[in-house]
């Protein structure tokens, strides 16, 4: 069965998180420089079904586009092409930082890994994702 993947896209790194085959648990999968993710992804992609990719679309509170927004629709634009065959669809990333700083604070982990961003950035990969799975489940 296909895993859904979501990337928690960023001009230094993206927060990668993936289901499980049958689509129930979302996991934190990796943090990866987002100069190499498109090479990330081809080699994930030829290791691993893959049915649909979840990009978070960065807005603010009000809605309005933050300066992280057109790096998005970027990317988005370049998967496609190299990607035809797998649908990518936008989904709403506000707040999912802080909450990702909130869960791993509630997790006990010590000050210096809390400030640990790729940890934050596959946490809000993640808590995306599992909100995705619960909204259409």
């Amino acid at each position: 069965m296909a895993r859904i993947l979501a990337l928690d896209y960023g001009k230094k790194r993206t927060g990668i998180a993936v289901t499980d085959p049958l689509k129930i648990i979302a996991t934190p999968l990796k943090t990866e420089e987002t100069r190499e993710l498109v090479g990330f992804l081809k080699k994930y992609f030829a290791a691993e079904p893959v049915e649909k990719v979840l990009i978070g679309y960065p807005l603010a509170l009000d809605g309005s586009p933050t300066d992280a927004t057109p790096l998005v629709e970027k990317f988005f634009g370049q998967f496609q092409k190299l990607f035809p065959e797998i649908p990518i669809e936008k989904t709403d990333e506000r707040m999912s930082s802080k909450w990702a700083s909130d869960a791993i604070r509630e997790m006990g982990l010590s000050k210096t890994q809390r400030r640990d961003k790729s940890l934050i950035d596959r946490t809000a990969a993640c808590m995306m994702l599992q909100d995705y799975l619960n909204s259409v489940g």
